[in-house]
């Protein structure tokens, strides 16, 4: 086996590791940060796609074994009243109109002006009109880091039993929302400095100004709690950066990481991700699936049941479920084991779908890759993305830690307890494993609808077949687009992302 890892191709940089590993879930996270935060003596650098001043960091038990229950805004403001040394940075998207009922409005004005002054906030506006920035990256004193899918914002903490009736699961209103999964990774060495220097370019690009912060900062002195750890030394940071708006070259090392560790597979693809519409995976897989030289595969996806909002389920849901269908139709006359879930919560008769956020993919029970890029179009081509990755090659023990998370996590899609798991450590027949459990409706695994678009809006396919151009691959290069395929100023693809771009900007969109 040749490793994967590729620094200068799929990776900015492999750094060294003291601890590493992963947390499962809103509650492992938000607690683990707290913990660390707690501990910051120098500084905390926040980078997302959104944050909620009122989120509750602590909640039920957690919370009475702090001896209180902070919410996010006052949390940080406290920790700086508290340490005159301490400085608080927060980079977060500057959201377009579509999600402006779910943003809280003048957030940048409100933190500025209103909490301590070295907490602040700044929106990262810079890149191409369509692009967000979507890293999700937290430092703490040069030396503790958190890397994954989750914001630190509403409807996003949960349980690992994602149970139906879950009183703790509320925004601040009170409101209760759906049950809800991801991963963050947390990781201490030097990762973290790495990722300051991240966070001090993508800080400079937003605001203009060069952060000073302190070279060799006191190390944080906070053992982390993982849920998964992984007896790794090294791990390897990708990047996904927009080719236009801040200068620049492009960067699309996780969309090259991601189809180098599809190509190696030869016994299993592991996916746990919101969406799967990207048409350079698709043909990655199609492409392995098709070569009659190489092995058959046991492939496992984990995808939400339905695509989160109207504009997603008329733009990525339709291409999702094209290439869901396609890959079905590959793997009966091909021969490969092919399972498509989704985990749901039972109570009676309430049926409530867990929902699918995380981001992570993982191959032969030797590489493992979390972090905040989707896999769809725009994030692997120019929206700001950041993953970190795992290449066991010939660790055993980074093999062992690998086969654990998947099992964990299989296990809490399934409901399985402890003594049931033996089985979901297996390679060859995992798939018939799944589709029995999912068949006979015993587990909180589902055999995904295949349809990622709500009966509601199913006429609109009439129309619209290829749905909403919200989730292209980006500008024309030979690169990001199909073989052979040319993409012409007046193609009916450019003016409708025109007439598009120009109506949003009508609304103020960014």
């Amino acid at each position: 086996m040749n490793e994967i890892i590729r620094p200068g191709r799929n990776c900015w940089k492999v750094v060294d590791v003291s601890t590493t590993g992963l947390l499962i879930d809103g509650r492992d996270y938000y607690r683990a940060f707290y913990r660390a935060a707690k501990k910051a003596r120098s500084y905390i650098l926040i980078s997302g796609w959104q944050f909620d001043s009122n989120v509750a960091l602590l909640r039920g038990e957690d919370a009475k074994a702090a001896g209180e229950e902070p919410t996010l805004l006052s949390f940080l403001n406290d920790l700086c009243v508290q340490n005159s040394a301490l400085r608080i940075f927060i980079l977060a998207w500057d959201f377009s109109v579509i999600y402006s009922l779910d943003r809280e409005w003048f957030q940048e004005w409100y933190i500025n002006w209103t909490t301590n002054e070295r907490l602040r906030f700044c929106f990262d506006r810079c890149e191409a009109f369509d692009a967000c920035h979507h890293q999700k990256f937290v430092v703490i004193d040069g030396s503790l880091a958190f890397v994954g899918g989750l914001d630190l914002c509403s409807s996003r903490w949960d349980d690992r039993d994602h149970r139906v009736d879950n009183p703790l699961r509320v925004n601040a209103d009170g409101t209760a929302y759906r049950s809800f999964h991801d991963l963050q990774s947390a990781h201490a060495g030097s990762i973290a400095p790495a990722l300051t220097e991240l966070f001090r370019t993508r800080w400079k690009i937003a605001s203009g100004e060069d952060l000073d912060l302190a070279e060799n900062p006191p190390e944080a002195s906070v053992d982390i709690d993982l849920t998964v750890p992984i007896k790794a030394n090294k791990v390897a940071i990708s990047r996904t950066q927009s080719p236009t708006g801040c200068g620049g070259e492009p960067v699309w090392e996780i969309r090259r990481l991601f189809l180098d560790a599809i190509d190696a597979a030869e016994k299993l693809i592991y996916i746990e991700n919101q969406y799967f519409s990207s048409a350079a995976l698709f043909r990655a897989l199609k492409e392995r699936m098709t070569d009659p030289r190489r092995s058959r595969l046991e492939i496992v996806l984990i995808i939400a049941k339905d695509a989160e909002a109207f504009l997603e389920q008329l733009s990525i849901g339709i291409a999702q479920t094209k290439a869901i269908r396609s890959l079905k139709e590959i793997a009966r006359a091909t021969g490969h084991a092919l399972g498509i879930y989704h985990p749901a919560s039972v109570n009676g008769g309430d049926e409530l779908p867990t929902y699918i956020h995380s981001k992570l993919l993982l191959v032969d029970d030797r590489f493992l890759s979390v972090g905040s890029a989707n896999m769809n179009n725009r994030s692997m081509g120019y929206d700001t993305e950041l993953n970190v990755s795992w290449d066991a090659f010939d660790a055993p023990d980074v093999v062992a830690a690998i086969r654990e998370a998947r099992v964990d996590l299989l296990a809490e899609h399934c409901g399985l307890a402890a003594a049931a798991r033996g089985d979901l450590e297996r390679t060859q027949g995992l798939v018939d494993f799944l589709n029995r459990l999912a068949d006979d409706g015993s587990s909180r695994l589902r055999h995904h609808p295949t349809r990622s678009l709500s009966e509601d809006y199913q006429w609109i396919t009439s129309i619209l077949p290829d749905g909403l151009p919200f989730d292209s691959e980006g500008p024309p290069d030979p690169e990001m687009f199909y073989e052979g395929m040319s993409v012409k100023e007046d193609s009916f693809f450019t003016r409708g992302v025109t007439s598009l771009k120009t109506w949003l900007k009508s609304f103020g969109a960014t």
